[in-house]
């Protein structure tokens, strides 16, 4: 059903066929099978036929009675012009039904009557209409009621749906905030490598990094609206951002990938794990000269995706690794935060052969 006074749509006809249809189903059920078990004699047939469409005016009469009610709600605080219409309408739609009962119950004779000893059309009107006046009031509350009822349903509905969509934006906008923030630091940090590159005359390495570095971001702005990606698209982000720091260390840096093929699939954050490669460099390898080895590794198990970045560089000092909090954990561990609830772990801890590893847990999904 749809809230708009003049449409009510297709869709909500079977509904109201139904509900009067069952009205009157029930009202011949409960006439008919009494009587004739008590030994009554009437004209059965017709008798169930009568009682069982009498409620047809009102069946046409409940689209009318919907549009004046939301077009003209009864309050408290209506005018008494308002009440006046609904009582009027009320008492026109029981004066139609009074003529359509009379109307059957002079052609088909269901309380087998004799001919002679009926009244006349106007006598048998003016009785229904007097004794079905209460009843067409209530009817015509019960269907007020009832489309009350259903809009309040529908209104709850639409301010969960436009509540979601609007925590939907919100989540989007605060992760392309927090995406800002690492775009800018990873920028800041290749365009020095370049400069270094450039005043150490290492200018074929500087180009190969400004090309890699033009990729990178034409990869990263394709996927800028996406707040998911594949892990497979991940991982040649990675790659691209990869090549780029080869440019500027050379063999110093080495990096091991072990992801299996079946979980290239899976749906993880985008930009998930260039930023934790780049602190694994800035902090395990960058300071070393004889450099160091990056690993990056993706397992699953009982439905969650485990993520590992990890380096063999120096260990965390206690007091940091007790802490946890530097900005690039804290911004991811926001996004996740916003993506998935408590449904995610992250932990950065010492790995007992050396080096520092940062630890994903997620919901496995899409693999």
């Amino acid at each position: 059903m749809h809230t708009k006074p003049a449409n009510l749509g297709t869709a909500y006809w079977p509904w109201i066929v139904a509900t009067w249809s069952g009205i009157g189903l029930i009202d011949a059920c409960e006439t008919v099978f009494p009587m004739r078990a008590q030994g009554m004699h009437h004209n059965w047939v017709a008798l169930f036929l009568t009682l069982f469409v009498e409620f047809v005016p009102w069946m046409l009469a409940t689209p009318l009675v919907i549009r004046l009610g939301r077009r003209y709600p009864p309050t408290r605080t209506s005018r008494l012009s308002t009440w006046g219409l609904h009582v009027g309408v009320a008492i026109g739609i029981g004066l139609v039904l009074s003529a359509w009962y009379v109307s059957l119950e002079m052609w088909l004779n269901p309380w087998a009557i004799d001919p002679h000893a009926r009244e006349t059309f106007s006598v048998l009107l003016r009785e229904k209409f007097y004794s079905s006046v209460t009843t067409s009031l209530v009817l015509y509350a019960f269907v007020l009621v009832i489309d009350y009822a259903l809009q309040s349903r529908e209104r709850i509905a639409r301010q969960q749906t436009e509540a979601a969509q609007l925590g939907e934006q919100l989540s989007r906008a605060q992760l392309d905030a927090l995406r800002r923030q690492i775009e800018p630091h990873f920028m800041f940090n290749a365009l020095n490598s370049i400069a270094g590159l450039v005043r150490d005359h290492r200018n074929d390495d500087a180009v190969e990094m400004i090309v890699a570095l033009s990729d990178f971001l034409r990869h990263a702005a394709t996927d800028s609206t996406r707040p998911q990606v594949p892990l497979a698209q991940e991982v040649e982000h990675l790659r691209q951002y990869l090549e780029i720091q080869k440019a500027r260390f050379a063999e110093r840096l080495h990096v091991t990938l072990t992801i299996p093929p079946e979980l290239l699939s899976a749906q993880v954050p985008s930009l998930i794990l260039q930023p934790l490669v780049e602190n694994a460099i800035k902090h395990g390898i960058a300071k070393r000269a004889q450099g160091g080895e990056i690993q990056v590794a993706a397992t699953q198990a009982n439905g969650i995706l485990n993520l590992r970045v990890g380096n063999d560089g120096p260990c965390l000092p206690a007091e940091m690794e007790k802490k946890r909090t530097g900005i690039g954990i804290a911004n991811l561990r926001n996004r996740l935060q916003l993506m998935y609830g408590n449904s995610f772990q992250l932990s950065l801890q010492n790995q007992a052969t050396g080096g520092v590893e940062v630890s994903i847990s997620l919901p496995l999904v899409g693999a």
